[in-house]
């Protein structure tokens, strides 16, 4: 029995009372005070609209808040990139590794041999933390560090990264919007001139202007020709009846023989094959269709280009600071009471699971 509760008091040694008293070493003495610094920003958008929470109250002042692109501010603050930039700019290797950093919680940590980049992605992670509010759409920045400068310094330049992003992918929308719009209006300005240039060469080299209206004033020309034939030939039969052997007879003859070959010569030039105004009306009304459909398409892309600049102006992301990256005047990490009670509790958990099956034991070999 003696030996049973020496094994007890053993067990309850080892189980409670050294690991709470390591405990209260590690949080009374050795750990290092956790700073942390808290923003509160939001990533919103003029065109896109929202109903509910904080978003309703940026849609009435002509913003709404922007999911999507604020996931990107949240996957870029916690991405290597980000930690590459805070490393050069506040040597944040060194303020992680600093001698006055307790052992446990100093970069590298317990893995003294790696201090490789990865190694402090790992460690910069479980010291950046965003959350993201679904309802209100608000985004809570924290970083933990071991001094106040450095917790809002590492808070304040991940904000400013954050801005130059946005204004980035603000540029590059604004930038593709008008490039694939000046594109069409390249193209359409490219179409309008071949098809004014056909037009012009065609109107060139068949020294023909407007086949529809010169065939126009053609017919007018023929009517005329025609009455005057039909004129100059009944003064010839009346000159015949009357006078047979009449000096005019021959000039009359004369005056119809041009009037035929006028009008002859007039139709071959209206209805002629291959060089006829007839012939030539399809090709011209071909390219001048062609010049129709150019020019609308250069009218539609201008206005397009001109709808995509007032797109661009308008279409603007923002990054609003609603809370500053404030300096922490007190440690709120670690919570020393609480981990030390918390090792008590896990201990007398432990010590009491242990003897109910060494009793067991000791039971059943009994």
């Amino acid at each position: 029995m003696q030996n049973f509760l020496r094994l007890i008091d053993f067990k309850f040694g080892v189980a409670v009372i050294l690991p709470t008293l390591l405990a209260c070493l590690y949080f009374g003495v050795i750990a290092s005070d956790v700073y942390i610094s808290e923003s509160r920003f939001v990533v919103r958008n003029p065109e896109r609209a929202t109903q509910t929470g904080l978003g309703a109250l940026l849609q009435g002042t002509g913003f709404s808040r922007s999911q999507d692109d604020t996931y990107a501010v949240h996957d870029f603050v916690l991405s290597r990139d980000a930690l590459r930039e805070l490393d050069s700019k506040l040597k944040l290797r060194e303020a992680f590794g600093n001698e006055e950093i307790d052992p446990i919680n100093r970069f590298p940590g317990l893995r003294r041999w790696d201090t490789s980049f990865e190694a402090l992605y790992d460690y910069y992670q479980k010291h950046v933390e965003v959350n993201y509010d679904a309802v209100s759409s608000i985004s809570v920045l924290r970083i933990r560090g071991y001094t106040a400068n450095d917790a809002q310094r590492i808070n304040e330049t991940l904000l400013e990264m954050g801005e130059r992003l946005v204004n980035n992918m603000n540029s590059r929308s604004r930038s593709d919007l008008i490039q694939v719009a000046e594109q069409e209006v390249k193209v359409a300005e490219d179409r309008a001139k071949a098809a004014a240039a056909l037009l012009s060469a065609f109107r060139s080299d068949r020294s023909v202007f407007d086949p529809d209206r010169q065939s126009a004033l053609q017919l007018q020309v023929v009517a005329r020709l025609r009455e005057e034939l039909l004129g100059a030939e009944t003064q010839l039969d009346q000159v015949r009846k009357v006078a047979p052997s009449n000096p005019q007879i021959g000039s009359l003859e004369n005056r119809v023989q041009g009037l035929r070959t006028a009008i002859a010569a007039e139709n071959a030039r209206m209805l002629g094959k291959g060089s006829g105004l007839t012939a030539q009306s399809p090709v011209f009304d071909r390219l001048t269709l062609e010049r129709t459909f150019a020019d609308r398409q250069l009218g539609g892309a201008l206005a397009a280009l001109d709808s995509a600049r007032s797109e661009a102006a308008r279409k603007q992301l923002y990054l609003e600071r609603l809370v500053q990256p404030n300096l922490p005047d007190n440690a709120l990490e670690p919570r020393r009471l609480r981990g030390i009670l918390t090792v008590l509790v896990v201990g007398l958990v432990l010590w009491g699971v242990v003897s109910l099956v060494s009793a067991s034991v000791r039971e059943h070999t009994d």
